[in-house]
Formats: C-alpha cells, structure tokens, sequence
C-alpha cells in the first residue's frame, strides 16, 4: 500500500506539471512573417499617401542646381571631347569717297581707307561642345584724305578745306577664349556658339599732315586690353572643315596712346576705358576651322 501511494503521488506530480507547461504554452505569443505578396497587396491610406507626395516634392524642390538649369541643350553634340582644332578668321573692309550717300554735306572729297585682319587661333574641346584655345592676331589699318571741303552757307559763315593727311597703324594681339556650342541638327553639321576672349594687343601708329607749307609727323604708341563677346554660326562643309561667320557684340576695353614726334620727343598720352555692347558690322569676321581628332568615326 505504501509503495502504492507513492507512485499515484508521483503520477499526479506529473500530471500537474504537464497541464501548467500546457497552460504556458498557449499564452506564450508566436512571431510569423508575412509573405510579401500579403505585404504588397495591402491598401494604402490616404494619410500614407499624402505622406509620399510630400517628400516627393521635398526631394524635387532640393535637386542640384546642374539638374535644376539642365535644358538638354547639350542633347545636339556639334564637337566631341578630345578634338583639337586649328581655325583662321580674317576680314577685310575698304571705305572710299565713291561711299558718299552718307557725306552729302562734304565737296571734292578724296578719301580711301583700308582695314584688314588675320587671326590663326588653336583650341582644344575638354567638353562635348566645350571649347578652350589661344588667338593670335595682326591687323593693318592705312587711309589717306586727299581733299574734303565744307561749305555750310553765308549765313552760318562755317567753311573750311582740309587735305594731304595720312593715317597707317599696324597692331599685333594675343589672347584667350573660351567657346560653347550648341548643335542644331542630330548629325551635328550646323551650330551655333558663343565665344568669349581676353586679348592684349599692342602697335604703333604714325599720322601724316602735309596741309600746310611744312609736314608734320605725329608717332603713336597703342596698347589696349579688352574682354569681348563674339557669337557666330559654324557649319561643317566637308567631314573634318568647318566654315565660320562672327560678329563682334562689344565688351570692355582700356586703351592708353602715348605720342611722340618723328624726332622722338614726347608730345602726350592718354588713357581711355569703356564698356560698350552693340552690333558691328565692321566687326564681321569669316574662318575656317579644322577639327584635326575626329571621334566621331570612333
């Protein structure tokens, strides 16, 4: 009996604790996953997706400057990156007394004149239509005035002759500049660009008048520093040429002159800035480019 008793206490033992680690295993939460299909599926609350919208805007409003001004205007490639160039402008422009439409007021006058210009330039593209270079530059001016006589009447007692004055100038130059493209077309064959430059030129002058019984000989040394805008059409006339047109828009200039006679002795100088953007037409130049690293083939 005795031993009986003790296996029917050890039984309940047994059984006690059995239902206790049951009753704990039914109250003990159990973690699961989602699948993500479920996760997916799910539908969104208006307050998730005003939430959304809202930092999609904030994230627009903060994008870098670079994407903000992006106007794909690069999208139409004129050059490529790693191109050299080669280029040569030049000009040319005579005046002469047949032009007198505009100097009816002036009798018997006698005058001719001549400007002309070369300027060979190398350049090379760090950029797709991005363009950096050096210019050199000469340019010759010469005009004579034979003979000019204004007579504005009795009444406004005002007349005068003036003659035998001469005018040469020869002027060398050197300078930097930056030039943009911008393709027109997909194939790249017209363009247009903008082109920026910093030149110093230097030269000397000499003015002639022999109107009077002795001649006097006035000698002139110029020296200008200028910043100037120049933008033009490029167009591709064979593969690797380039046909150019420019026109100068102004920009900033300083000019000092120092003058001396034709003994050598000082006469004055002057100094002169100015800030002047306008269309010259005598500033129209016409070059041609060579594009000597074409990889475009590549």
């Amino acid at each position: 009996m005795k031993k009986k008793r003790i296996f029917l206490s050890c039984a309940g033992l047994l059984l006690l604790a059995g239902a206790q680690a049951a009753e704990h295993g039914e109250t003990r939460p159990v973690a699961t996953e989602q699948p993500a299909a479920e996760l997916r599926e799910r539908p969104r609350t208006a307050e998730a997706d005003e939430r959304t919208e809202q930092g999609v805007a904030l994230r627009q409003h903060f994008l870098p400057m670079r994407r903000r001004i992006d106007r794909e205007i690069n999208r139409g490639r004129f050059a490529y990156r790693g191109e050299l160039i080669g280029g040569l402008t030049a000009s040319y422009g005579t005046l002469s007394s047949e032009d007198t439409e505009f100097m009816v007021i002036l009798d018997g006058l006698d005058l001719d004149g001549t400007i002309a210009s070369v300027r060979p330039y190398l350049g090379y593209f760090y950029r797709d239509n991005r363009c950096l270079g050096i210019r050199f530059g000469y340019q010759h001016m010469d005009g004579n005035l034979g003979n000019a006589s204004l007579d504005l009447g009795e009444q406004n007692d005002v007349q005068f002759d003036l003659g035998g004055l001469s005018l040469d100038n020869d002027s060398y130059s050197f300078g930097l500049f930056h030039r943009s493209y911008v393709g027109l077309d997909r194939r790249g064959r017209f363009g247009l660009f903008a082109e920026l430059e910093v030149s110093a030129t230097i030269g000397s002058g000499r003015f002639v008048n022999a109107s009077g019984d002795t001649s006097k000989e006035t000698h002139s040394d110029n020296v200008r520093l200028s910043v100037d805008f120049n933008p033009g059409m490029a167009v591709y006339i064979f593969p690797n040429v380039c046909a150019t047109v420019s026109i100068g828009l102004g920009g900033l200039q300083y000019n000092s002159i120092r003058q001396h006679d034709a003994e050598g002795n000082f006469i004055g100088s002057r100094r002169a800035s100015k800030m002047r953007f306008r269309l010259n037409i005598a500033d129209i130049s016409l070059g041609m480019v060579v594009h000597f690293w074409d990889t475009k083939r590549h």
